[in-house]
């Protein structure tokens, strides 16, 4: 048997060879479109070889800082060695049987990592999935089945997913619904939280206006579940003001509706606590979950009260490659990574750095509406000076003089105006400073 010999670990450091992007990149992208469809868009116009920790390694040879991660799924770090080891391993023993078939260890052992993770003391139980879509989609399943209601009531500025029901369960129309409908029903959107544009509004009085329109538009009486991302994602890593949470799920208690956490983005340990309902002690019925429990692979999962996921008939969850077996490998190794090596705390540790140096550019920058975020997920919000028009170009024009610089960052937001941040939990504080060096210098760039 041909022993394959472990790649030589890349060096964490940021540097240019060539353009961005470079020949290579350039001859992949002119093949890619003869055979790619054109919906499929990328952010990076080059083509990764390699990547390690916060690296990507192009095809040219460029070595640019991650402060993406995959959209938050590699946070333990592009190929970690554990992770690595752990999916060879399984690789080797076998690829896939399919659970609903001829079922095995792993899955068994992920479902109880996973009930001992998530928040909240009580009896739980666990389907595992192929992606965070899937995992919201199989809540909304559950929570109707156990409560016999059809509505399904989110938040304005929520992305849940491109299925048809999460499509319909998302604000958003461009790119993620436009020309895709007619859209599953009985979904029935709320106003949100945002602290910047909610003139002064508490917690609970965001809170209060949200449930007043549930109740007036659809009766708390029909309301299966209400759906909310923590803190809230593709939205513009809106962080709700203090007690918004919490009352939005007494109400959901006090009326018998499943309050579904919808931690895709905001789960292990990105925020910098191990789950982002936990900074306010709410404990979810349901929790779905995907990007950063798999170390990398395709993964999700839906947990939760056990007496809410046993309502469903047998044979009414599952799926081909549910909870496949490298994936859950994958898995179980990058979740005692979080624990080992306390990457929630390395997450808190990352938020200090990163809010210091850029609330010092905002004090300089009129542009900047707000920083924020917790942990490892950070958000700048551009607009136009002196007021709270979202300024798009700006946060695009920050993106693409950042890559060009080699780094990586992300933007977001109901209107394209942020500037997002998802490093990896494990990059090196030199790394780290170094790429901040690099978006402080764009930003300033704005008030130039």
């Amino acid at each position: 048997m041909t022993t394959v010999s472990a790649p030589t670990p890349l060096d964490q450091h940021r540097r240019l060879v060539t353009a961005i992007p470079g020949p290579r990149s350039l001859e992949l992208t002119a093949r890619r479109a003869a055979v790619v469809a054109a919906g499929v868009s990328s952010t990076l116009p080059v083509y990764v070889a390699r990547a390690g920790g916060a690296i990507l390694q192009d095809v040219d040879g460029n070595q640019l800082v991650d402060l993406g991660s995959g959209i938050a799924v590699t946070s333990v770090g592009a190929s970690a060695p554990e992770v690595v080891a752990a999916v060879s391993a399984q690789v080797a023993d076998f690829t896939h049987t399919c659970f609903m078939v001829s079922p095995y260890e792993e899955y068994v052992q992920l479902c109880e990592v996973l009930a001992r993770l998530t928040p909240g003391t009580h009896e739980k139980r666990s389907v595992l999935v192929n992606s965070g879509a899937e995992a919201v989609e199989n809540a909304v399943k559950i929570a109707r089945r156990a409560t016999g209601r059809d509505a399904i009531v989110v938040l304005d500025h929520a992305y849940h997913g491109r299925t048809n029901l999460t499509m319909a369960m998302t604000a958003r129309a461009m790119p993620y619904k436009t020309g895709f409908g007619p859209f599953a029903g009985e979904v029935y959107r709320v106003p949100a939280s945002y602290p910047l544009r909610d003139g002064g509004l508490t917690g609970e009085q965001a809170a209060a206006r949200a449930i007043d329109v549930a109740q007036r538009q659809v009766g708390a009486d029909r309301i299966a579940a209400i759906v909310v991302e923590p803190i809230l994602g593709e939205g513009g890593f809106v962080v709700p003001a203090a007690g918004f949470l919490p009352a939005l799920a007494a109400w959901a208690r006090d009326n018998g509706i499943v309050f579904v956490a919808d931690e895709v983005q905001t789960g292990f340990a990105r925020t910098g606590a191990l789950f982002a309902c936990e900074h306010e002690g709410v404990v979810p019925d349901l929790v779905a979950l995907a990007k950063g429990i798999g170390g990398g692979l395709p993964l999700g999962a839906v947990t939760g009260r056990a007496d809410l996921m046993d309502a469903v008939h047998a044979g009414g969850l599952g799926g081909t490659y549910g909870g496949n077996p490298v994936a859950c490998a994958a898995a179980l190794a990058a979740t005692a990574l979080y624990e080992r090596d306390d990457l929630a705390g390395a997450a808190r540790a990352i938020e200090s750095r990163v809010k210091a140096r850029l609330q010092a550019v905002a004090a300089d920058v009129p542009a900047i509406a707000e920083v924020r975020g917790r942990g490892a997920m950070l958000a700048v919000e551009l607009v136009r000076p002196g007021t709270l028009e979202p300024d798009k170009e700006a946060a695009a024009t920050v993106a693409r003089t950042c890559l060009a610089a080699g780094v990586l960052v992300l933007t977001c937001g109901t209107w394209g105006n942020v500037v997002r941040l998802l490093p990896p939990l494990v990059i090196e504080q030199e790394l780290l400073d170094d790429a901040l060096d690099v978006l402080e210098q764009a930003l300033r760039a704005l008030a130039a």
